[in-house]
């Protein structure tokens, strides 16, 4: 296994799938971050060298947010919400479903957390 952006992925992928396995990197960004480099997709990820392993590691710090940067802004927001007491912060300390669904029938996990 290897790491790219502190994202494991295997080795024998293709850069097109393993470039997308990152979180906060969907196929579009993959694919502008592998033409500014004139890489290919179809090449395996172990067929890179380790300057162009390098290249993409600092395209991806500069202009994305990726992996736990982008966890720590979901945690932030999470936080904010609470601070605020807006529904979506109160829903979230109950442990309740957050986006009005429907906690009489369903979503028995949270109804368990609630009884505790």
């Amino acid at each position: 296994m290897s790491y790219i952006s502190r994202a494991v992925s295997v080795a024998n992928e293709q850069v097109r799938i393993a470039s997308t396995k990152m979180d906060g990197l969907g196929p579009k960004k993959a694919i502008q971050v592998r033409y500014r480099l004139v890489i290919s997709g179809n090449i395996k990820k172990k067929e890179l060298t380790k300057y162009q392993i390098d290249q993409i590691e600092q395209i991806i710090d500069q202009d994305h947010v990726v992996h736990l940067e982008l966890e720590k802004g979901e945690q932030a927001d999470i936080e904010r919400y609470i601070s605020i007491s807006c529904y979506r912060g109160i829903r979230h300390q109950d442990g309740s479903p957050l986006r009005r669904q429907r906690t009489h029938t369903n979503a028995r996990t949270c109804r368990k957390q609630i009884r505790k």
